[in-house]
């Protein structure tokens, strides 16, 4: 699929687009990957590790429309990995996740659409589910517009999808490397924001390889979502340092105590298949597509009306061990 292939990832030095790097130059032969971010540093970081001869990186930033039109020349496959993510800073710099989140995913559909893109994946969020922070709400009108795109390519031969996912474990930035900075540096307890919040969690390789699958499967306006465990923050905490006590601090500026993947307000439109769900457009496409059967062959059913798919009612959960393990494969997986 990606063989010959010229591959662009936005926010390509993050967690997840090293390692979806390291995936396709394990699995396949492709002609350039391009890496597009703003930062130098991480940039240059991730060059000493990275420098195979199909590495490229380009310093650059969603919101400058012109400079991802010049990286994007005769690029095939785009990941749109960029964004800022981070709730509370989000709150508190409302434009400012603004014009990334929102107005940067528009600049990468139209960039995409004006150089012949043939398919372009969009990373999403459970927080972008019935939002009730401005992350997940800029994520969702990322959403809608990576959805909506399909009307707008005209004779490009273009597929506009997005992956919708949960938190990823051990992912920069995120509760475990936290926790386990907070132990290294010898703290007496942890801080639990709520001792009932749930999350869902994926490994990074998963993730990975999820994007990888939907490559092949879409058909274009999908929202893919994984079936993947749910865990309690606490019983993370417990996991990982069972000797220290935890500290309820409270719930942070536009925190959820539960996560949603597909809300209940979106049953009608969503199918369930054997290891994930789609959540088709609301909007009618100029030609007809098929979502019950994939580009895979593989067929999907309707959900009941009424039915969400949330990290509190899921019916997979991850146990201590299972946690563990995946933490261990994670740390693995970078070496």
């Amino acid at each position: 699929m990606l063989n010959n292939k010229n591959i662009l990832i936005t926010g390509g030095t993050g967690s997840f687009g090293k390692q979806f790097v390291r995936t396709i130059l394990k699995k396949y032969k492709p002609n350039k990957i391009i890496i597009y971010s703003r930062d130098e540093l991480k940039q240059f970081e991730m060059a000493q590790k990275f420098n195979e001869k199909c590495m490229r990186y380009f310093i650059g930033d969603v919101r400058d429309l012109p400079r991802l039109q010049k990286a994007m020349q005769d690029v095939d496959f785009v990941v749109h990995a960029a964004a800022l993510k981070h709730v509370p800073i989000a709150e508190y710099n409302p434009m400012e996740c603004i014009k990334t989140n929102v107005m940067g995913a528009q600049n990468v559909i139209d960039a995409c659409i004006e150089n012949n893109v043939t398919h372009t994946i969009a990373l999403s969020t459970d927080k972008a589910a019935s939002p009730t922070n401005l992350y997940g709400a800029s994520k969702l009108v990322s959403d809608k517009l990576f959805v909506a795109a399909n009307n707008l390519t005209g004779k490009h031969k273009i597929k506009f999808s997005v992956v919708r996912y949960g938190n990823v474990l051990c992912s920069r930035g995120s509760v475990i490397p936290y926790f386990e900075k907070l132990i290294k540096d010898g703290a007496s307890s942890l801080p639990i924001t709520e001792p009932n919040m749930t999350r869902f969690w994926i490994t990074l390789q998963e993730s990975v390889d999820f994007v990888l699958k939907n490559f092949k499967r879409m058909q274009g306006g999908e929202i893919f979502v994984p079936k993947i465990p749910s865990m309690k923050i606490i019983d993370i905490a417990k996991t990982i340092a069972p000797n220290l006590k935890q500290d309820i601090i409270g719930i942070r500026p536009g925190e959820k105590l539960h996560e949603i993947m597909c809300p209940l307000d979106d049953s009608h439109l969503t199918l369930e298949f054997h290891d994930h769900f789609v959540i088709k457009p609301s909007i009618t496409f100029s030609t007809f597509i098929n979502f019950t059967t994939n580009k895979l062959g593989e067929k999907g059913d309707n959900v009941k009306v009424g039915f969400e798919y949330n990290s509190k009612d899921n019916t997979m959960w991850l146990n201590d061990k299972e946690l563990l393990i995946k933490m261990q494969q994670t740390k693995d997986n970078e070496i």
